[in-house]
């Protein structure tokens, strides 16, 4: 879709396409999957889990971060990564609310 089709949608409705765009790829359902599974931020552990190279890995960080599902700090010579769950509210407040408005009237 270019640039300009964004324009006759509303707000929402680009916000859950960039949403479920970012979370069209399954290497990414891991890395929130696995990152949601710790008790703290993440550092270097996300290559030897995944099985995916640090470039891969870090393009998909980079992607999440982007729509802000995660937030990242420098520590030394890493980068740590954690959900940010202001933000993983928000989207599944509003992902809850277009599943729930979304009548079932259909065959």
């Amino acid at each position: 879709m270019g640039v300009t089709k964004t324009q006759i949608f509303d707000q929402r409705q680009n916000e859950l396409a960039q949403f479920f765009k970012i979370l069209g790829h399954p290497a990414r359902i891991a890395i929130l999957q696995y990152i949601s599974k710790q008790n703290s931020c993440i550092c270097n552990d996300l290559v030897e889990e995944i099985g995916l190279a640090q470039a891969t890995i870090s393009q998909h960080l980079k992607e999440l971060k982007s729509i802000g599902l995660l937030k990242g700090e420098i520590e030394g010579k890493s980068m740590c990564y954690c959900i940010d769950l202001d933000r993983w509210n928000e989207l599944q407040a509003s992902l809850n609310s277009f599943f729930n408005t979304t009548k079932h009237n259909c065959c």
